[in-house]
């Protein structure tokens, strides 16, 4: 997942090292499952023999490729686990990076989308219906093993909580920080203008959170720069979209795959989104006003859950879970 990930609990729970052990045990098995980086990795050999038939799989495996497939279509296609065809043809899996050509890009783009999966629940097996179709599992895959090192932590004799991240970017809050009054996590924002600041504090209770943007990777060619983040839909990177997007789910797998959706996906269908699916927000942090300025837009939170560090980030509510500030600015701006 080429991530380090951290497991957070009370220095005086009950086997406290042990259990946040067994969580890591866990995420470094679910690596050795859902890696692409080896042939012998379960998602390896599916991607390898499924165009020959159904291929029977873990079913929580099953399960999570199931729900990537339900988060495709809930997102007119911004989002789709079978696009591991298009990393390839750019360079993002093993290199160099590049863009490709023409027959290059329309080859990976016919090998590509979760249409060329069919799914047997009664086996829990998945077919493809040709060659060269690729699960990748990046976006989604280290929100998995963050929820699954949770469930670790929920099923403890004791009952415990706990902060779990993979990279920083994909996180869990189970419960609240021991001793809390406020009984919520406090988790600070990264400013994608200024790595120096964050953009503010969220705080979280039984909640995943992951974060998606291509300000810190990417590449150039002839002077355009291109992210990874590929739109499944027309296989390329996206211009001039958000400089970062954080989406607040029930599991932090949902909020990996919904960020990196979001950020190929329009402020306002994101907002359609999170109206149609009141247990998500996103926060955007998109290009503000002038030079190293971010403007910061929330969708579905409410502004007691975000406290922003910028002295100048003061809210302007624009509806009751609706807001937006600007870093950077003098003033803010909606």
């Amino acid at each position: 997942m080429g991530s380090y990930f951290e497991v957070r609990v009370g220095a005086r729970a009950p086997d406290a090292i042990d259990l946040a052990t067994r969580a890591l045990d866990v995420v470094e098995a679910l690596e050795g499952q859902l890696t692409i980086y080896r042939d012998d990795s379960e998602v390896a050999r599916l991607n390898a023999a499924a165009h020959r038939g159904f291929v029977a799989v873990e079913p929580r495996l099953f399960d999570l490729l199931h729900r990537a497939t339900q988060i495709h279509e809930e997102t007119g296609g911004a989002y789709d686990v079978a696009s591991g065809a298009l990393s390839l043809a750019w360079g993002f899996v093993k290199g160099p990076r590049r863009v490709p050509i023409a027959v290059e890009l329309a080859d990976a783009l016919d090998r590509s989308g979760t249409a060329h999966l069919s799914f047997d629940h009664d086996t829990k097996s998945i077919r493809f219906d040709r060659p060269g179709v690729s699960i990748n599992l990046g976006s989604i895959g280290k929100g998995y093993a963050v929820d699954r090192a949770a469930d670790v932590l929920r099923d403890h004799w004791w009952p415990t909580s706990g902060l779990i991240h993979g990279g920083r970017s994909s996180l869990y809050a189970l419960g609240g920080p021991p001793g809390s009054l406020d009984g919520r996590w406090p988790v600070a924002l990264r400013n994608p203008v200024d790595p120096s600041r964050s953009l503010g504090i969220i705080y979280l209770r039984d909640r995943g959170l992951g974060t998606s943007g291509d300000a810190f990777q990417g590449f150039e060619v002839d002077g355009r720069r291109y992210g990874h983040i590929i739109d499944p839909r027309t296989g390329y990177p996206p211009v001039g979209g958000p400089l970062s997007v954080t989406v607040l789910a029930p599991t932090a797998a949902e909020a990996d795959a919904l960020s990196t959706a979001f950020t190929l996906m329009s402020v306002e269908e994101a907002s359609r989104y999170c109206r149609s699916h009141p247990e998500v927000a996103a926060i955007f942090a998109l290009p503000g006003s002038s030079a190293g300025c971010a403007e910061v837009r929330a969708v579905g939170l409410d502004l007691g859950e975000f406290e922003p560090s910028a002295a100048d980030g003061r809210p302007l509510r624009l509806s009751a879970r609706d807001w937006c500030f600007e870093v950077g600015a003098v003033e803010a701006t909606a």
